[in-house]
């Protein structure tokens, strides 16, 4: 019997990397998981490979607020509420200041923030007591690498909205936990790679700085994501579990 059986997941950016291998982990745990994301197709070859009674898929994008309704609306009308919450979607790019533009820093702070905040909000009349809401931040929030400062800025919300969110929704027993991914070998990676002058170099360079001598696998991530929407996550409150290799600490 799975650590999450019988229960009711919803994650967004459901279809690829890590939020993909989070929904296998949460399934084989014996959740039915709702996933959420802006390509249809993916998500539709998400729910064939692994079954309706597993997996529902409901495209949208959580910076359009009309989407998350739709998204809500189907995990309100299986009539279970919602246990787990894995609120992972996010956008990154590559801008330094000099070359930061509106349309960059607007785009990166209506998912990463705005989108997060409202994917947890609207959830809330549907969270049952004793759920689990674990948002995705990243290493980058505080490594202060060089052309990330949009995106690392709107991580670092991420790990505030954490360890407020865990205060205000403590007296339901609610856990809101954060997890901070270092390098992970996930499309978004890749594509982060390619907008750089040196794709390969770029790869390379994150590898160099992973003291394991390797980026990780999405599969790593997922079982920390596991772990917190258990009851083994139990006594977590407010944390900010890093997963990284040693690549912030060594």
């Amino acid at each position: 019997m799975g650590t999450l059986e019988n229960k009711t997941a919803v994650i967004t950016g459901g279809g690829t990397g890590i939020g993909l291998a989070t929904t296998r982990r949460l399934v084989a745990e014996g959740a039915h998981v709702f996933i959420t994301g802006r390509r249809k197709t993916v998500l539709d070859a998400v729910v064939a490979s692994m079954g309706p009674a597993a997996v529902t898929a409901v495209p949208g994008d959580i910076a359009e607020p009309a989407d998350l309704d739709r998204l809500y609306a189907a995990v309100r009308d299986r009539g279970r509420g919602l246990d787990v919450l894995f609120a992972n979607a996010a956008a990154a790019s590559f801008a330094t200041l000099e070359q930061t533009t509106e349309e960059h820093f607007d785009r990166i702070f209506a998912v990463n923030v705005r989108g997060t905040l409202f994917t947890v909000q609207k959830a809330l009349p549907l969270l049952n007591d004793g759920a689990s809401v674990i948002l995705n931040s990243s290493v980058r929030a505080g490594d202060g690498v060089a052309a990330f400062g949009a995106y690392a800025a709107s991580k670092a919300a991420i790990r505030s909205f954490a360890r407020t969110w865990a205060n205000e929704l403590k007296g339901r027993g609610i856990r809101v936990n954060a997890i901070s991914p270092g390098t992970i070998d996930t499309p978004g990676l890749d594509g982060v790679a390619e907008g750089t002058e040196d794709a390969a170099g770029a790869k390379a360079r994150f590898i160099e700085a992973v003291p394991l001598g390797r980026i990780g696998q999405p599969d790593e991530v997922a079982n920390a994501v596991a772990f917190l929407a258990s009851d083994q996550g139990s006594f977590f409150l407010g944390a900010d579990l890093v997963v990284d290799g040693g690549e912030m600490h060594l």
